[in-house]
Parts: C-alpha cells; sequence; structure tokens
C-alpha cells in the first residue's frame, strides 16, 4: 500500500546500468511508463542528489514521500461518497492520486505542507530526469488519478478548489507521446540532452507492445486479467462515470480510447486455490511443492474435458460489483474430482471475463482475433482452452505484454 521509493529508484539504476553501455551511449530518446493511480510527492528542486558513478551519473532520492499505491484502501466507500463528484469519465477510487490528496488534506494536512509538488511514481521520475521546475503528466495518468477531464484535458479546478483542494499539487498535462523535456545530466551512460517523453500508462504501454490492428483485442492473464479493445476513432465516453459498469474507457494514444475489462480474478484465483490445496495436504501430515500441485491440477482437468460444475471465481471482487464473492453452484457426486474442480475454475474465470466484456460487444467494436497473453495463460493449458471456448474468435498466443517496450516503441515511431 505504501513503497519506499529509496529502493524503486535504487531498482531502476540498477536496471539501467546493467544494459550494454555500448547501446546506452547511442540512446536520443527514453519513454518511462508505470503504475497509474498511486501519488508521490515531493519538494521542487530538492526531489533528488545527483552523484558520479562508474558509468556516468546516478541519483538518489531526497525530499520524497513514500509511493502511496494503487493497491491503497485508506479511501472507504463512505469517504469518497463524501467527496465531490467529479467531472469526469472514470468514477473515483481508492488508490487514486486525487482521492489520496484528499484524505491526506482532511486527515493530516500537516503532511502536505511539507511538499510542493506531486505526481506518480514515474512522473516523478521524469521530473528529476528532465531538472523540471514543475511536474508534466500524461493524459493517460492525469485520467487515473481521478477529477480530470479527458475532453477538455484539463483538472476539475473549479470543483476541487471549492473543496479545499491543493490545487498547486497537480501536474500540468500532455498529451501521449509528447516530450517532457531532456535529459539534464548523463545517466550512467545515456548521454546529457536525450528527449525524455512524459510518462506514459503501463496498461496503455503493454498494450501498444502488442496491439497489431485495431481489429484485434487483447486478452492479459497473468496475476489479474484484463480483456481490451481500441474503440473507433472519434469514440468518445459518457461524461459522467457509471460506478455499475463493468467496462471502464482509458485514454489510449493520438486521441484513441481503450475500453477495457479489468478484473481483479485472474490467475490470482488459481494461485489461491493451489495455495489451499497445498494447506489441506498440509493439515493432513503431507507436504508438497507448490509447482507440483499446480502441475497435476492441470494434468487431472486436461484428463475432465468437460463438467456440471458451476463456480464464479471472483474471490476478490470486482471493482463495479465489489460485494460478490465467489461462490459455487451444480455441485454433484459426479462433479467432486481434482480435474472437475480445477476444469470449472479455469472456466470460471474465462467466462467472468466474458460477462464483463461479452463477445456482442467485441464484434461491434471490429474484432476478427484476440490476442492471448500473460504468464496465467502461458503456464496453463486449461485455462487456454477455457478461453477459447468462451470466445467465438481466433485466439492468438505470443510473447507476454511489455510495458517498458511499449513505452520505447511510442517513443521510436514520434515524429
Amino acid at each position: 500500500m505504501e513503497q519506499d521509493v529509496q529502493r524503486i529508484i535504487r531498482a531502476v539504476n540498477e536496471c539501467v546500468a546493467a544494459l550494454p553501455q555500448q547501446q546506452l551511449q547511442r540512446v536520443t530518446r527514453v519513454g518511462i511508463s508505470g503504475q497509474m493511480h498511486g501519488v508521490v510527492f515531493w519538494r521542487r528542486n530538492q526531489g533528488c542528489n545527483w552523484m558520479k558513478s562508474g558509468t556516468g551519473s546516478t541519483w538518489e532520492p531526497a525530499a520524497v514521500s513514500h509511493l502511496v499505491t494503487w493497491q491503497d484502501s485508506r479511501c472507504s466507500p463512505s469517504f469518497l461518497s463524501s467527496l465531490p463528484q467529479p467531472q469526469s469519465h472514470i468514477s473515483l477510487a481508492t488508490g487514486f492520486g486525487c482521492a489520496t490528496i484528499f484524505w491526506y488534506l482532511k486527515n493530516n494536512p500537516d503532511f502536505l505542507k511539507s511538499y510542493d509538488s506531486a505526481g506518480t511514481i514515474h512522473d516523478y521520475v521524469v521530473a528529476m530526469l528532465c531538472d523540471l521546475e514543475k511536474p508534466l503528466m500524461s493524459v493517460q495518468n492525469a485520467a487515473s488519478w481521478g477529477y480530470f477531464s479527458s475532453r477538455s484535458k484539463s483538472w476539475n479546478t473549479e470543483i476541487l478548489r471549492e473543496s479545499g483542494f491543493p490545487i498547486h499539487l497537480l501536474p500540468e498535462v500532455g498529451d501521449p507521446g509528447d516530450v517532457a523535456g531532456r535529459m539534464s545530466r548523463g545517466w550512467h551512460g545515456i548521454p546529457k540532452g536525450a528527449e525524455v517523453g512524459l510518462a506514459l500508462g503501463d496498461f496503455q504501454c503493454s498494450v501498444y507492445s502488442c496491439l497489431a490492428e485495431r481489429s484485434d483485442a487483447v486478452l492479459n492473464i497473468s496475476t489479474s486479467a484484463q480483456l481490451t479493445v481500441s474503440m473507433p476513432w472519434g469514440f468518445q465516453p459518457a461524461e459522467t462515470p457509471d460506478s455499475l459498469s463493468s467496462v471502464a474507457y482509458f485514454p489510449y494514444f493520438d486521441g484513441h480510447y481503450l475500453a477495457v475489462a479489468a478484473s481483479l480474478n485472474g490467475g490470482n484465483v488459481m494461485a489461491m486455490f493451489v495455495d489451499m490445496l497445498g494447506q489441506w495436504m498440509a493439515e493432513l501430515g503431507l507436504e508438497v511443492a507448490e509447482s507440483t500441485l499446480y502441475a497435476r491440477t492441470i494434468k487431472a482437468a486436461l484428463a475432465q474435458k468437460d463438467t456440471g460444475l458451476s463456480i464464479c471465481p471472483t474471490v476478490f471482487g470486482e471493482r463495479h460489483v465489489p460485494e460478490q464473492l465467489a461462490s459455487v453452484t451444480g455441485i454433484a457426486p459426479s462433479d467432486l474430482s481434482l480435474g472437475h474442480v480445477t476444469r470449472a475454475l479455469c472456466r470460471g474465470i474465462a467466462q467472468n471475463l466474458r460477462s464483463m466484456l461479452p463477445a456482442e460487444c467485441l464484434r461491434e467494436a471490429g474484432v476478427k482475433r484476440v490476442l492471448g497473453r500473460g504468464s496465467a495463460l502461458s503456464r496453463n493449458e486449461v485455462l487456454r482452452q477455457e478461453i477459447e471456448r468462451a470466445f467465438p474468435f481466433p485466439v492468438v498466443y505470443g510473447e507476454d505484454v511489455d510495458a517498458a517496450v511499449g513505452a520505447a516503441l511510442v517513443m521510436l515511431h514520434r515524429r
């Protein structure tokens, strides 16, 4: 829920320093992406300290807070309902940057007095690399913070000001793919003066890394699961959010939007099931490695081609129906084997995604095939079978989606 920015930046420095020096010296543009929604605070001109290193310059955070991540749960439903209604197509949720700032304003206002800048963790990185006087933010990140109109590309300043919100903390906003500035110093061999793009959303960059045609839908199942399709040119979401809708619309690139069914239940459900089996066996006095359990549950389900068992897998709830937890129906003596249960669980994950973004909606958007990506799909043949059963389109599997690759491609394709 809160993370140490010192450790995050140390990891970033280590990763960049590990890249081939000869290649780093040829870099002319840098693309950066990261997790949206979260917020970090810092003091202008004091956010980091630069130091000499063996491969040029490196930096470490200075006057900066912890990162409050998108998973933060301090903003309860009652707290959120007490806030002014945003003029935005995206519903406000806990973990959103503006919601977290409101929480500090009402519960710990002295904390905010220590800082004069705020952004996502990747906005912070861009500000430090370019020595920006005021942080810049892409439309993608701004929409994920709440209280931002994607149509006018502006913050809801009047709504926020009337509530006493510290609007001086809000970054200036630009289009995804725009250049935020140039490297103020050489960085691990990357030359001073290299262009740095506005920080981008990791989800949008992940899609960009693999979306070959606009008629493709992208299905990514790793810890959670997302099914997305690019909306036609000119599409604009409604100006007011629909908290009951299972589909959200994320700003993409060049004025396009992504329709996204973002499920909280993906590979984490299967992992929880395997962990439960391991705990049961341990209580019975047997120790079996998790990898062995996983492989044997998949093998059992492959031998069981069908089942009458029905599992709703929403053990973690869903954003549009947080009260809907998991359930099992159709329990019969003939459907209680490990193969039956595993098959039903994988089918439930697939059908839950289909219910959030039905095949009819995909057809209307012009979808002709589904690109299947993610670690949970790559290691689970049963889940692949159930995805192919759930969606009436060819499903093509390939390399995992990669936000870093997407961010690099955005800057590579920029004119």
